[in-house]
Parts: structure tokens; C-alpha cells; sequence
């Protein structure tokens, strides 16, 4: 599905000061950008350059401390805590590096909690969690716990969970950072997938072979963008794994 002309979301001149009573920080300074519905997009940067920050605000985590920011087509940024909580479980799905799931819980109960947040059924909840599991590849994992997972099944059951309210965007912290290549691969597949079928995804990162499967690159320094390009060669993760899966097989060949 191609990307439509339509802003999903879009900043000006976006300010966010941390004061420490001390010390005064400048996380952002005056940003503009805007991203289309059904981008795929990676926000870069080194640590401290503004794009942690850049996440929690996109994520209505947190609130900037000047300018604004229109989540589809609404102006979240002077929202109450309580709104900003109902946008963050209507519109954004959250898929973070340390996964983030219960550990005594299953993987079922685990994708059922923004539902159970926003008051839906039981049996619309199990339904749609079971739609959610099977899409991203664990239909027959839906019972197992987090400890009975790999690393990769785990970040399968959060996108999962991230999916389940269907929401406008996606919103992936460092999703591969506790990951194999492989397993990085098989996530990114997911990631590219959703986006093949419309959904509009940020990925930030900090490492550029990652970057490099989204479609344009935005990276920060000091607060403020210095970069927004678009990926001439976008990396494919169906080919990767597939490459990754020739060169395992080779390896394993018996020497005559």
C-alpha cells in the first residue's frame, strides 16, 4: 500500500526543557517535521541527542514544553495526563527493547491488556489477541509464558500486543537492541509487512543497518535535526533471511 499524502503526524517548532532546579536542558530545540500516514521511518541519533525524547513525546509519554504537535489531525500537545493516556491506547502502539511483557502471564493475557484498559469484552479481548498472535507468527504459542520464549518470539508478542487496538502508528524503541541477526531480521520482516499493508511505523535507533530497512531517515544531534533522507536502497529483511538461513545450511553441511 503506498504512503498517502496525508501528515499522521506533525510538529512545529517543538521545545522540550528538563529543569533539574540546577541545571537547565535543552532535549529539543524548536523541531519540525512531519511524518505521512503509511510511512515507515527511522529517527537516529547518539545517545543524547534529543530522539529518546523525540520517542516519548511522539508516544504522548511526555509533553513538550513549547511549540506543537498534531497526532491525527488533534493538537496533543497542552492535553490533560488523563486524554493524552486515552490517545496513547487509541492511535499508538508500543514495541520496546526489553519487550516489557509479564512474566507470569501468557502470551494471550499479554496482548489482552490494552483491551482490558480500554473496557472491551472478554471474548472480543481473546478474540482479537488471538488474531494479533497468529499474524505476527505464535498462533500455536498463545499459552506459553514469556520464559518459554525466545528472545524473538517475545518482541513477536509485544508487536502483538501493540497491534491489537489498531492503532495509527507504531512506535518501536531500539525493537531489536536485545536480538540475534536473525531474530532482528524476523522482526523488521514483521515491521516492513505491517507497513506493506498500510500501517505507519517509527523505528528509532541507533544502528544504521536497521535504519537502513525504513524508507527515510531522520537523525538528531544536540536537539535538533541534522538529516531527514530518504533510503535510496532500502534493505529487504525477506532477502536477508534468506541469505542468513543459505549461509546457516552451508555452514552445517557435512565436510567430504
Amino acid at each position: 500500500m503506498a504512503e498517502s499524502n496525508k501528515k499522521i503526524i506533525e510538529i512545529k517548532n517543538l521545545t522540550k526543557i528538563y529543569d533539574t532546579g540546577k541545571i537547565k536542558v535543552n532535549a529539543l530545540n524548536g523541531v519540525d517535521f512531519s511524518i505521512g500516514e503509511g510511512e515507515l521511518i527511522a529517527i537516529m541519533g547518539p545517545s543524547g541527542s534529543g530522539k529518546s525524547t523525540m520517542m516519548n513525546v511522539l508516544g504522548c509519554l511526555d509533553k513538550p514544553t513549547g511549540g506543537t504537535y498534531f497526532l491525527d489531525d488533534t493538537d496533543v500537545s497542552t492535553m490533560s495526563e488523563d486524554r493524552l493516556a486515552d490517545i496513547r491506547n487509541q492511535k499508538i502502539g508500543f514495541v520496546f527493547q526489553t519487550f516489557n511483557l509479564l512474566a507470569r502471564t501468557s502470551a494471550l493475557k499479554n496482548v489482552e491488556l490494552p483491551m482490558v484498559y480500554a473496557k472491551l469484552p472478554a471474548a472480543e479481548r481473546e478474540e482479537r489477541a488471538r488474531k494479533a498472535l497468529t499474524a505476527v507468527g505464535l498462533g500455536e504459542r498463545m499459552y506459553h509464558m514469556p520464559n518459554e520464549l525466545s528472545g524473538g518470539q517475545q518482541q513477536r508478542v509485544a508487536i502483538a500486543r501493540a497491534l491489537v487496538n489498531d492503532p495509527k502508528i507504531i512506535l518501536a524503541d531500539e525493537p531489536t537492541g536485545n536480538l540475534d541477526s536473525h531474530s532482528s531480521e524476523e522482526i523488521l520482516l514483521i515491521f516492513q509487512q505491517l507497513n506493506r499493508e498500510g500501517k505507519t511505523i517509527v523505528i528509532v535507533t541507533h544502528e544504521p543497518d536497521i535504519a537502513q530497512h525504513c524508507k527515510r531517515n531522520v537523525v538528531f544531534k544536540d536537539g535538533v535535526i541534522i538529516a531527514d533522507k530518504k533510503v535510496e536502497t532500502v534493505l529487504d529483511a525477506r532477502t536477508l533471511l534468506e541469505e542468513i538461513k543459505q549461509k546457516s545450511h552451508a555452514i552445517h553441511q557435512p565436510q567430504s
